[in-house]
């Protein structure tokens, strides 16, 4: 019986070094792309912008939506079935706050308070900010 128990505990370890492991990797990996899209947002800071800056912009915007996609695929692909499911539940969470929120900025933009192509990328990357933490509480927590 004693060797069930240390067994048991063994393979707790195991699964929960596992978790560790995968969210270790997606931060590593979404590190640089977070880095990318803070860089996007300060170049579309400005709203007064010459073309050659609006090209860095949307360059620098493309880049880092290729770039998350990447960081997904790569994560999903790595994952068990559990946690792909906690990933698609934290990602559901997500979407519905970043939805919630760019309704609000558009009727903010609509009555003139704020504009719209200033708020929109933070609003993102709150998004994914949200689903990162949601994700990672969840399998701190139920395994």
């Amino acid at each position: 019986m004693e060797g069930w128990l240390y067994f048991g505990r063994m393979t707790e370890q195991v699964s929960d070094g596992r978790a560790r492991a995968a969210r270790r990797v997606v931060l590593i990996d979404a590190l640089p792309v977070v880095t990318l899209g803070w860089v996007a947002l300060a170049l579309g800071s400005n709203p007064e912008q010459t073309p050659a800056q609006r090209i860095w912009w949307v360059a620098a915007t493309a880049v880092f939506a290729l770039g998350m996609a990447w960081v997904l695929l790569r994560a999903f692909r790595r994952a068990d079935e559990y946690l792909r499911k906690i990933q698609l539940e934290s990602m559901a969470v997500a979407l519905a706050a970043v939805l919630v929120a760019l309704q609000v900025a558009a009727v903010l933009d609509a009555a003139g308070v704020v504009a719209l192509h200033q708020v929109a990328q933070p609003i993102v990357i709150g998004g994914m900010a949200v689903w990162h933490v949601i994700a990672d509480l969840r399998t701190r927590f139920t395994r």
